[in-house]
């Protein structure tokens, strides 16, 4: 009996692994004494016989939806419970699309499902839905962006339900994980890059904008993506600590491949030497209000290529041109890895350091991304700038 008076039967045993277990058998009023007695004597009898009843009414309990199982992965991951790929706590980034896709595309579509009755039919078939569009919602009030489905869309949600319910089947909180073997969309990679003449023409129209009032701190921002390869948050939120000239490198602690070392050519190095400090932030480019850093390059790129009447071009186009640029000018897919801090994929990665080669293969991307960049500002800068800079990457 509870302290509000709540009068409630229940039996206690032993299972046969001996642990006390007790199964509530029903509160008194809707069970008589006698009802009660009757019930307890069949669930201790079925015990004697080597049942669980109370294990079985938690299994039964368990039978948990999938909107229950995103709600536990995201609690179970949020507290750092949960290990990734790289046998680490799953960043805060990568959870952060993670609940993204769960909140846009999963509960809507399987949320009330028990998970116990999908079916791989179930899960392809929202995969086709998703990249329909049924998932798809304008812009949110405020901050935010827009869904509008798509094949990459709907595979990366499916990899997100397979990833977390793989989790809740490891520790036990599922039976089995229903979206094994499902099948995703191919998504194809994207081949878009900036060639020469686009370079130019953007760097061009940069500098008009620049003139017209466009914000400085993105326009410096698309700039050292370019020189560098960073990716846009690796840009983004980068401190000044983590920056040193004399060593041509930026020393990430943490990137989505882990902390990192990544070489910058002088171009890079300039760009980012040329951002003025705000007293009290550490950013290159911090934020115009706040502690934070700069957030809206996005939407400052857009209207820059809108101008220049560029199309397709993201921040990952950027970074690609960058890869693309130090393929033109011969180096190896391995330099070229090493510049962009991409994970080790066989032994000889470890092998890529701070030397001389990285350095030089920096300065020279570098140096001829902003020669492009600046030639339709100033006709006489191209060649004397290009001898000046291969000669500063020589002696490096």
């Amino acid at each position: 009996m509870k302290p509000s008076g709540v009068k409630t039967f229940f039996i206690q045993y032993r299972n046969t692994e001996g642990r006390t277990r007790r199964l509530v058998l029903g509160q008194y009023g809707t069970l008589t004494p006698e009802n009660a007695r009757d019930l307890a004597r069949k669930k201790l009898t079925a015990v004697a016989e080597g049942a669980d009843p109370s294990a079985d009414r938690n299994a039964v309990r368990a039978g948990m939806s999938v909107k229950e199982v995103c709600d536990w992965y995201l609690e179970q991951a949020q507290a750092g419970r949960l290990l990734g790929r790289n046998r680490r706590p799953i960043k805060a980034s990568t959870l952060k699309m993670d609940r993204s896709r769960i909140e846009t595309h999963i509960k809507p579509l399987l949320g009330a499902r028990l998970v116990s009755g999908l079916t791989l039919q179930d899960i392809e078939g929202m995969q086709a839905d998703i990249a329909a569009g049924k998932s798809a919602r304008g812009r949110k009030k405020g901050r935010g962006g827009r869904s509008t489905g798509g094949a990459g869309v709907a595979s990366r949600a499916i990899s997100t339900l397979r990833a977390l319910l793989g989790h809740a089947a490891r520790l036990g909180v599922i039976g089995s994980n229903p979206a094994e073997g499902v099948r995703q969309l191919a998504v194809g990679t994207r081949k878009r890059r900036l060639s020469e003449d686009e370079l130019r023409h953007l760097g061009r129209v940069m500098h008009e904008a620049a003139a017209e009032g466009e914000h400085p701190t993105a326009l410096s921002a698309i700039r050292l993506m370019l020189l560098s390869g960073f990716r846009r948050m690796e840009a983004l939120g980068l401190e000044r600590p983590w920056f040193s000239r004399n060593e041509h490198c930026v020393r990430f602690p943490d990137t989505k491949s882990g902390a990192q070392v990544r070489v910058l050519g002088e171009a890079a190095m300039d760009c980012i030497e040329a951002q003025t400090t705000r007293e009290g932030s550490l950013f290159v480019f911090p934020a115009d209000w706040g502690d934070g850093h700069f957030i809206g390059v996005v939407r400052v790129l857009q209207r820059i290529c809108r101008k220049a009447k560029l199309e397709d071009v993201t921040p990952h186009v950027l970074r690609h041109t960058f890869a693309s640029v130090a393929g033109d000018l011969g180096f190896s897919e391995l330099t070229i890895a090493g510049l962009l801090g991409h994970s080790a994929r066989g032994v000889t990665q470890n092998y890529v350091h701070l030397d001389t080669a990285l350095i030089v293969a920096a300065n020279r991307v570098s140096v001829e991304i902003a020669i492009l960049l600046d030639g339709g500002v100033s006709a006489e800068r191209p060649e004397k700038s290009l001898r000046e800079h291969l000669a500063l990457a020589v002696a490096a």
